[in-house]
């Protein structure tokens, strides 16, 4: 068996195998060999169409690889709350709260989130203060009758960046790390909520079998 015709069987081994990986960085990393090889078979064979065809799937490959990879390390970065939200500044506009300003109450129509600036907010409801980087708000994009769970209140003069719910949605479907950023604040945000809830009836448990 000649060495160009090795080379062929070779391509056509590697090709096969792309259609049975399952996840797209092998896949991408057997298309970028495969290519490669496939111009080696090209070349000697003297199979021009072939070699024009690999040469300009060779970088189309690695274009889509190194996308790839950039996108897994973003994924990784937001599980781990590395993610930088400057980028998100150009989507929101400046509100700015004094003292005892109510940002909005609990049943309100729900149709924006807050970062918070600077000063401080406070949740009435959980008794929970919302400092400097953190957001609140974002439950009501997922509330099934879109309304506010909580009251909002300013407790120090602040300023929060607001975002409506729409661009929220547009930024979920372009940027998938923003996407995973946001479920993975919104389910943080229901645990806490739930554990809450536990303390809130083991105190009323304990209260009333005392009372008994």
């Amino acid at each position: 068996m000649s060495t160009t015709e090795m080379a062929g069987y070779v391509a056509a081994l590697l090709v096969f195998l792309t259609f049975y990986m399952k996840t797209m960085v092998p896949l991408r990393l057997v298309g970028i060999l495969s290519n490669c090889v496939f111009i080696t078979y090209a070349y000697l064979a003297n199979l021009h169409p072939v070699l024009v065809l690999h040469l300009i799937l060779l970088p189309l490959n690695g274009l889509r690889l190194r996308q790839m990879l950039r996108l897994t390390r973003d994924v990784r970065d937001a599980t781990q709350g590395n993610l930088n939200m400057d980028w998100l500044k150009p989507f929101t506009s400046m509100r700015r709260f004094k003292r005892g300003d109510v940002v909005f109450r609990k049943g309100d129509a729900a149709d924006a989130m807050y970062f918070v600036v600077s000063g401080r907010f406070r949740l009435a409801e959980l008794g929970k203060d919302m400092l400097l980087g953190h957001i609140v708000g974002e439950l009501g994009l997922l509330a099934p009758d879109q309304l506010r769970t909580q009251t909002l209140e300013c407790v120090e003069d602040g300023e929060m960046l607001h975002v409506t719910y729409e661009q929220v949605k547009q930024l979920c479907y372009q940027n998938p790390q923003f996407g995973f950023y946001f479920l993975q604040l919104t389910t943080r945000r229901l645990f806490e909520n739930i554990s809450k809830l536990e303390r809130d009836a083991a105190a009323y448990r304990i209260a009333a079998s005392s009372q008994a």
